[in-house]
């Protein structure tokens, strides 16, 4: 894994079901066509004695839990060539149209190069 996209988002609790089911799909589709590893992880131990805690950062309510996301991948052209098959991929086009279990404008992306690996 040399490179990975990461995400942080806020889910309101009475959507996190929606979120999973989309999450869901959204790790078949990228593993089929390509991803070395995918994960959705739901905030659990928010409460941390250092550091700026992720509630903090992503100003989520109590009724909402903080989602850290990764997909990874070999290279950034291999994510870039993943991740234009996705786009094209007839079974997120269904989502497309639909509303979102979170609001996007609230989301936090990026590509990161691997620096250290253990």
């Amino acid at each position: 894994m040399k490179y990975v996209d990461g995400f942080v988002l806020v889910v309101p609790k009475k959507k996190l079901k929606a979120y999973q089911k989309m999450a869901r799909l959204g790790a078949k589709v990228w593993m089929d066509l390509g991803a070395v590893a995918y994960q959705e992880c739901v905030g659990e131990d928010m409460a941390v004695p250092f550091g700026l805690p992720f509630p903090e950062l992503t100003k989520s309510q109590s009724n909402e839990v903080v989602i850290f996301s990764w997909i990874a991948y070999k290279s950034r052209a291999h994510r870039d060539r993943v991740n234009k098959l996705v786009m094209a991929d007839k079974r997120l086009a269904k989502m497309a149209n639909r509303k979102m279990p979170f609001d996007p404008a609230r989301m936090a992306y990026g590509g990161f190069k691997t620096m250290v690996r253990g």
